[in-house]
């Protein structure tokens, strides 16, 4: 488990920055810590250390699942996370066409608001 966590904890820190991640660490406390060292390394450390798939890949295919789940909160830290992987403004957006082709226009219309944050904040807009 030590291996997986070591893994995750730099596969997340590349993805979501390090100083998100070490954020987010240093704020666990006795009660949430269990879950953010299991998270870093079942998530990031045995999910996305395995290599079949690159790190780009791997985040449009978060961006797609978690925008259909509606999950925007994680969906604005994944496409920040995303453009850290190389993902562009175009494959965003064209993520973006396919939430809303299977999830509806709602969804959709959630994903390009948060885009637009986060490409903004990135200048890229």
């Amino acid at each position: 488990m030590d291996d997986f966590f070591e893994k995750g904890l730099e596969q997340r820190r590349g993805t979501l920055g390090a100083d998100y991640v070490n954020k987010n660490l240093e704020a666990a406390d006795d009660f949430t810590r269990p879950f953010q060292e299991a998270m870093t390394a079942w998530c990031w450390g045995f999910g996305w250390g395995d290599e079949a798939i690159d790190p780009k890949t791997r985040s449009m295919m978060n961006l797609s699942m978690i925008g259909a789940l509606g999950r925007m909160h994680e969906w604005e830290i994944h496409c920040r996370g995303a453009l850290n992987n190389g993902v562009t403004k175009e494959e965003i957006r064209a993520i973006i066409h396919v939430v809303g082709i299977y999830c509806g226009v709602p969804m959709a219309l959630e994903c390009f608001r948060v885009a637009r944050r986060v490409l903004e904040e990135a200048g890229e807009l």
